[in-house]
């Protein structure tokens, strides 16, 4: 068995010659090691020995409490697997690469027996404000995200996406309404935080926005023209709150409160009707098809291995391209040619 074989368990990878796991859901006990490519939670669990990069280990602190060994590696950092996972051969070697997701989110490239493999985790191309650059580098073996696998999620340039945001709040603060982003409390408020404060807007955070908002102030990532949310003087200001949260109290105070949510679903018709607000903004902290189909083309991987969202189209579209794919957890729909 290579010691690269992996197998596709409850929606997490584990690779057993090596005693890892890639973004395991469940809790692992400590007779293996998990890697965990960022802190939001769905990749997270109450595992006991964590290797991360060190934002994700503040953040992951923040939001996750209990008691773990904690494995804490700089990027670009090659080091040998046995030293976090006893039963890895001498040869296997693990380097986190910014993944470009959120902030401290990381890639995983694995090699041992001279094969390599690079686990995504979720990622984007696209340059952020608030995250990393991605770093893809090449790789044998390659398991990647595929949130947006369909052709017509092409997110519009970031330019634009920020000068509508913008536009929408502006309007709302001039005729005297509470202007309401929601948007995931790690990751994407705090890009959308560093368009609002660089425009000269008061912004006011949510709890869990504001909490997650410090962690990056202790790593030098600093926003400033924000304060917390006090339902009382939100007038003249902008609040970004995670979706789904309860805006009554705040809408109690103010009669007048426009809600907008960011996501890269808003590329689809009636996103802000399902998401119950006013307007939907294509904000996204994953890759766009084209960007999928860069990140590919890059990496030049021998074979592919697609998670998420559209995984099986995505795996045809490129066995239609030549390369050798196949979506985890689903049905692949072989292509039979005609004649």
């Amino acid at each position: 068995m290579s010691a690269l074989e992996f197998r596709y368990v409850r929606g997490a990878i584990h690779l057993p010659a090596l005693g890892l796991w890639l973004d395991a859901h469940r809790a692992i006990g400590a007779e293996e090691a998990v890697f965990v490519s960022h802190a939001h939670s769905d990749h997270t669990a109450a595992h006991k020995r964590v290797l991360f990069s060190p934002p994700t280990q503040k953040l992951m602190r923040a939001r996750l409490a209990g008691r773990r060994e904690e494995h804490a590696l700089a990027f670009g950092q090659r080091v040998a697997l046995a030293e976090f996972a006893p039963q890895a051969p001498a040869s296997a070697a693990l380097t986190l690469l910014p993944a470009g997701h959120i902030f401290g989110s990381a890639m995983s490239l694995i090699e041992a027996d001279g094969e390599s493999l690079l686990y995504t985790g979720d990622f984007k191309l696209r340059p952020s404000l608030s995250a990393e650059l991605c770093e893809p580098r090449r790789a044998d073996t390659l398991i990647m995200e595929t949130t947006f696998g369909r052709p017509h999620y092409v997110l519009p340039p970031q330019a634009d996406i920020f000068r509508d945001i913008l536009d929408f709040c502006r309007t709302a603060l001039v005729e005297g309404a509470v202007p309401v982003l929601q948007s995931y409390s790690l990751g994407k408020s705090q890009e959308i935080l560093h368009a609002l404060t660089e425009a000269g807007l008061p912004v006011m955070l949510s709890a869990p926005v504001a909490k997650m908002t410090r962690v990056y102030a202790e790593f030098g990532r600093t926003y400033i023209g924000w304060q917390p949310l006090e339902i009382a003087q939100a007038a003249g200001h902008v609040v970004i709150s995670p979706p789904g949260a309860n805006l009554d109290a705040l809408k109690q105070q103010h009669v007048n409160v426009r809600t907008a949510v960011l996501t890269g679903w808003a590329l689809d018709k009636g996103c802000h009707y399902r998401y119950g607000v006013e307007a939907a903004f294509p904000l996204s902290d994953h890759a766009d098809y084209p960007d999928l189909l860069a990140f590919v083309r890059q990496v030049a991987p021998k074979r592919v291995f697609t998670l998420h969202g559209f995984a099986a189209e995505f795996a045809t579209t490129l066995r239609c391209l030549g390369i050798e794919a196949w979506a985890l957890g689903e049905a692949n729909q072989l292509e039979l040619p005609l004649g």
